[in-house]
């Protein structure tokens, strides 16, 4: 695991990097430090699949294997990343598929309002589906043009770049269709349900009335 510079590295680093590019509090590292819980599992392609469920339009579940989603279309996009940790990754290149992409091959209820993103071992996480939806918010295949490693989330991790990086699991396996807000892991251990960078919303008990289910 990586680890991240002292305070003072940390200011030096950030020197000249305009005020709206870097939240409060956070650092520019060396690399792509890896963080996660649990062991990294290992890729079965034969049986690996990704499932849209819960409080769909047709109310039936939907699924893709492995050779299926490497059908699905790529998009690109240019966005920073903010892990909760205090580092943030500017001017990555993200390539994968579209959140949109599976809401229109899977489209939700008209009440839904969150979804669950879920992982493998269980690791799950939660957010509006206005988050989720956001055009800059992809199922990741590769960064700056480079597949991404086994620690790293491969073979799909969620990027939602306006959000701290733990609302994106590596290892993504699914999408839930909420018609009420439910906390996913780490919400339920200790961290901001919302968890918007710019407003350091890292801890639960930094929430406001309205900002979570209680805990």
């Amino acid at each position: 695991m990586s680890t991240p510079f002292s305070r003072l590295g940390a200011r030096k680093r950030a020197a000249g990097v305009p005020a709206d590019r870097l939240p409060p509090g956070q650092y520019i590292p060396r690399g792509w430090p890896v963080l996660h819980y649990g062991p990294v599992p290992r890729f079965t392609p034969d049986s690996w699949d990704f499932k849209v469920f819960g409080r769909t339009a047709t109310g039936e579940d939907r699924s893709w294997s492995w050779p299926a989603v490497g059908e699905l279309p790529r998009t690109e996009v240019g966005a920073d990343f903010h892990c909760v940790t205090k580092f943030s990754l500017l001017d990555s290149t993200w390539r994968g598929i579209s959140t949109a992409t599976f809401l229109e091959l899977a489209p939700p209820a008209t009440d839904v309002t969150h979804v669950m993103v879920w992982a493998e071992y269980g690791y799950s996480a939660n957010m509006t589906l206005a988050d989720f939806s956001s055009p800059e918010a992809l199922f990741v295949t590769h960064r700056d043009g480079e597949p991404l490693t086994a620690d790293h989330g491969f073979p799909l991790r969620l990027v939602v770049p306006h959000l701290y990086a733990w609302k994106g699991p590596k290892w993504a396996r699914g999408v839930e269709y909420l018609t009420q807000d439910r906390r996913g892991f780490w919400e339920e251990r200790g961290y901001h349900n919302l968890a918007d960078p710019w407003l350091e919303q890292r801890y639960s008990h930094q929430e406001g009335p309205g900002d979570g289910p209680a805990l």
